[in-house]
């Protein structure tokens, strides 16, 4: 069991200077917030909670975070980064091609994180901060997919009529809560029927040919 301490900083160490086993005990203190987080979500989890699943003293916590509100943002973070990062692909595939590829990474991205997800939806709903954090992930996303929107029209492949902002934000907006119903609310689905037809919707909803018969 977790020793306890009062002896708590007021100012957590920067990241750049913790020393690599200082990292590994911040490492831990994140999976283990991750953990209570997903367990009891994030108006019942307390800092005692979170460092006893480190199985470190109490007053550790404070050398690297602030509060709870402290690691949630940056396991938040973690999250946003983790499910929008895009694999890369063959630049020789064809545009429609490449929007399945970014699609089924972001599946599975969102799939793996799902449970977390489930929390920062939640929280995102009572507490402003955390709600424009997810609106300031959300909008790197559909920025990256407004450009290639634009591009697509440039090079005649996608409906010109289309606003290219407002066409990402629907795509994004469709998916989303899709998976949403899917991954956190147990919505019943086969899982590549409803993936095959996401992406079917979102290439016939650009115009885009797609490269499957």
């Amino acid at each position: 069991m977790a020793k306890s301490s009062v002896n708590t900083p007021s100012v957590p160490a920067p990241v750049e200077t913790l020393t690599a086993r200082g990292r590994k005990t911040r490492d831990a203190l994140l999976d283990a917030a991750r953990t209570v987080f997903e367990t009891v979500g994030f108006p019942d989890t307390r800092v005692e909670q979170i460092t006893q699943e480190a199985n470190v003293a109490y007053g550790t916590f404070y050398r690297y975070f602030e509060s709870k509100e402290h690691i949630f943002r940056e396991l938040s973070t973690r999250l946003f980064k983790d499910v929008h990062r895009r694999e890369p692909t063959d630049p020789d595939l064809s545009p429609a091609a490449r929007l399945v590829a970014a699609n089924r990474s972001y599946y599975k991205a969102y799939r793996r994180n799902a449970r977390l997800m489930a929390i920062v939806e939640q929280v995102a709903t009572i507490n402003d901060e955390f709600r424009e954090l997810r609106h300031e992930h959300r909008s790197q996303l559909i920025e990256r997919t407004s450009r290639a929107i634009a591009r697509w029209q440039q090079e005649g492949l996608v409906r010109q009529s289309l606003d290219p902002v407002l066409a990402a934000r629907a795509m994004s907006a469709m998916v989303d809560h899709t998976l949403y119903l899917w991954l956190i609310q147990g919505e019943a689905a086969d899982e590549e029927a409803l993936l095959s037809t996401l992406d079917q919707m979102c290439l016939g909803a650009l115009g885009l040919e797609s490269d499957s018969p």
